[in-house]
């Protein structure tokens, strides 16, 4: 039986600053949005933008050093799963929002976009990593077109 996969990878540019919260069992956790940009050229050669918004949650120390290091505007790559919450509004009406509970964040670019460089790999494991000192050639490369229209089911080989 094939095992099941829940695994969001997302790069793109912070929406407004994180904000940490403490639960009553004393634990830290740090909310924020990223927007993801993507264009393609319709059928007629014109050019199409979209964006997607991507709420972020990261808990524990992760969560403290993306309270600590990234504002609005930074660029960050997140690793995590999808998580989906449901509730009920005061009006009756049900709700749902669609989160990314974050396991890694690499802070993208440095000084010049607001802050350190640093990394945030296996925090919860390995508390002795250190943050890198440079973004990789792959951080700096601009992420480009990822095709047009939408995805035929069939065309995936899995």
């Amino acid at each position: 039986m094939a095992k099941d996969f829940n695994q969001a990878i997302v790069m793109g540019n912070l929406t407004r600053d994180p904000e940490m919260r403490t639960t009553p069992g004393g634990q830290n956790v740090t909310s924020f949005s990223i927007a993801t940009n993507r264009s393609w050229q319709d059928q007629s050669g014109e050019k199409k933008e979209a964006v997607e918004y991507h709420n972020v949650v990261a808990w524990g120390k992760l969560g403290e050093l993306v309270n600590t290091y990234l504002k609005k505007g930074r660029k960050a790559l997140v690793l995590g799963r999808l998580q989906t919450q449901s509730w009920e509004a005061e009006d009756g009406s049900k709700r749902q929002r669609t989160e990314i509970v974050a396991s890694d964040i690499n802070f993208v670019g440095g000084q010049a976009e607001g802050g350190d460089y640093a990394s945030s790999e296996a925090p919860k494991s390995n508390p002795t990593s250190k943050p890198s000192t440079k973004p990789s050639k792959a951080d700096e490369a601009p992420v480009d077109d990822m095709g047009e229209g939408e995805i035929n089911l069939d065309d995936i080989p899995f």
